[in-house]
């Protein structure tokens, strides 16, 4: 009876645990099944995000890093092209072909004004407007996008019809693209027409821009899973988590002429250049100044056809280069020479302006070029002013005012013919004539050379071959 007992307790013991196995089972398969799940997803390829930049005036050399860097996110098959602005502005030309890449580009487009204190204006508002998805930071702003005309040497007075013709022409430019991407049309008109700019928050409750974020990381996640609509019409869903970030970076040929269109480094370059050729043509023969000074001034010339160069400043400095000249040849007791140094300084102040940054030349770089350059402008051609007076020390010409000793006797010009005798300069024997007869072993100072005759007179000082002081 007991066995029978124990038996059938064992059994009922088996049977209870039975519910506890399997829990325990597919707890087990849960937790190999969650390791599999997060395995398999980190195994998923990640999307590519191509990171570009516009941290500075719009200008050639921009342009075309803009438009190498949405050919290789082509390439690269990326899911998203994503350009971070600050910029005032800048060149129409170079604005429109930003903007025709962008339209046209394979990949979609975010253009994401930022850091705080980022703006977007001018120019930058075209190409902000212009993207698939347009984002801003928390304290940015864009607008401000009227055309200036007269960029450069002089304000240029246009009339009103002109004016109205360069307004119509970029706001159906702006339509042109706007509309299409779903923009506020009207109100963006108004950046245009009428100067207006709009902080983060009205561009985004007047429809002009899609997203407020504080981080590309907060862009990323809210445009995850979002479908948008490309400028030919098609859809494309953006899958963008834990995306790959890739920086696409200026090139070295980039970024060498990127630094020729800084305002200082264009006018140090076209100082030097100044400075290389005037120091060769005063000193033939030298080389290395004139090829040196070449350079400068062609990449000074490259410069100048990008930026807004002020014709006054460029007159103000060669005003300077003939100051500094004529300080040299005349004795103004320094007059000349701080004119001079004015001239440039000013020349460099007012050399580029643009209405679009205010940017130019710094104080500094202005002063740490010009006073070097009028030292040695002055030095140079105080160099040049005193050669012009030393007597040739070659050729026959250097012999006028040597001393030498009559060897035969010198008749005279009175003699008649045959007046001619023989004397030694310098250690070489020379024919020779006088106004008067001189006798053998008197000494006699040249006065004029005749070919290979030598006109001499009596000379009371002992016979040699020195100059006479």
């Amino acid at each position: 009876m007991s066995a029978r007992l124990s038996t059938e307790g064992a059994r009922l013991g088996a049977r209870s645990l039975w519910p506890v196995a399997f829990l325990d089972v597919l707890c087990v398969l849960a937790l190999f099944s969650a390791d599999w799940a997060g395995a398999a997803e980190t195994d998923l390829p990640r999307a590519t995000v191509l990171e570009l930049k516009i941290d500075r005036e719009v200008e050639p050399v921009l342009a075309t890093y803009i438009d190498e860097g949405l050919a290789d996110a082509a390439r690269r098959k990326a899911a998203l092209v994503l350009i971070t602005m600050d910029t005032p502005g800048g060149l129409s030309d170079s604005m429109r072909d930003i903007i025709n890449h962008i339209l046209t580009s394979s990949v979609p487009v975010v253009v994401y004004v930022s850091p705080a204190g980022a703006r977007g204006a001018s120019a930058g508002f075209f190409i902000l407007l212009s993207a698939d998805v347009a984002a801003m930071a928390p304290g940015t702003h864009a607008g401000a996008a009227s055309p200036l005309i007269g960029v450069g040497a002089f304000p240029v007075q246009i009339d009103e019809t002109l004016r109205r013709k360069i307004t119509n022409d970029a706001t159906a430019y702006l339509r042109s693209f706007a509309s299409q991407r779903g923009r506020n049309v009207s109100l963006a008109e108004t950046a245009v027409t009428d100067a207006k700019a709009f902080t983060e928050k009205e561009a985004l409750d007047g429809k002009l821009v899609d997203l407020i974020v504080a981080s590309p990381e907060e862009l990323f996640h809210q445009l995850d899973g979002r479908t948008i609509k490309r400028f030919d019409g098609s859809q494309t869903k953006l899958e963008l988590r834990n995306p790959v970030r890739a920086p696409f970076e200026l090139s070295l040929r980039q970024r060498f002429l990127a630094r020729i269109v800084e305002p200082d480094v264009f006018f140090v370059l076209l100082i030097l250049g100044v400075l290389g050729l005037y120091t060769e043509f005063t000193h033939p023969g030298l080389f290395a100044p004139g090829v040196i000074g070449g350079i400068c001034l062609l990449l000074a010339l490259y410069a100048m056809h990008i930026l807004p160069v002020n014709v006054a400043g460029v007159f103000l400095i060669f005003l300077a280069l003939a100051l500094f000249l004529l300080e040299a040849k005349f004795p103004s007791h320094g007059v000349l020479g701080a004119g001079g140094v004015v001239a440039m300084f000013l020349g460099a102040i007012f050399l580029t302006r643009s209405p679009l940054t205010g940017g130019g030349v710094s104080v500094s770089v202005a002063l740490a070029a010009t006073l070097p350059f009028a030292v040695f402008a002055v030095f140079l051609a105080r160099l040049v002013m005193r050669s012009r007076k030393w007597k040739p020390s070659t050729g026959t010409e250097d012999l006028v005012g040597m001393q030498g000793v009559v060897l035969a006797a010198i008749p005279g010009i009175a003699a008649g013919t045959g007046n001619e005798g023989m004397i030694r300069v310098r250690g070489e024997l020379w024919r020779a004539t006088a106004p008067q007869t001189i006798p053998a072993g008197q000494a006699v100072r040249v006065s004029r050379v005749d070919g290979l005759t030598l006109h001499v007179e009596a000379s009371q000082g002992s016979a040699g071959s020195t100059k006479n002081e």
